[in-house]
């Protein structure tokens, strides 16, 4: 649909890194767990290490999923820019390659109670 405005209209985003007073924006969503319909969106400072991203605000995202339990933090396959991914635990978000806004994929082979997928 065409927008006709009245006078030139300039567009400026409200997500840049800079709004977030030193913290960045970060999505991680979980494959073929249906019970999370969106990734989750997680605004972090860029030194939290990976760890922290998983032992915390992570681990506790995922528990209403009967196989959150279950899951190897050890096991997981990671995904990012949907290409396979091993993140460094012990290294921080920046020093792993995770920049404002960009969204890291998880899958757990073997669980999957709430898909039909695998």
């Amino acid at each position: 649909m065409t927008v006709t405005a009245i006078k030139e209209y300039v567009g400026v985003p409200r997500d840049r890194v800079e709004n977030f007073n030193g913290k960045q924006l970060v999505y991680v969503s979980w494959d073929h767990h249906l019970l999370f319909a969106a990734p989750f969106l997680l605004c972090l400072p860029p030194q939290t290490s990976f760890r922290e991203l998983v032992e915390g605000p992570l681990s506790a995202l995922v528990q209403p999923d009967p196989d959150a339990a279950a899951i190897d933090w050890t096991k997981v396959e990671w995904l990012k820019s949907n290409q396979p991914w091993t993140p460094d635990f012990d290294r921080s978000l920046v020093d792993n390659g995770i920049g404002h806004k960009d969204q890291i994929r998880m899958r757990t082979p073997g669980l999957a109670s709430l898909s039909a997928a695998a």
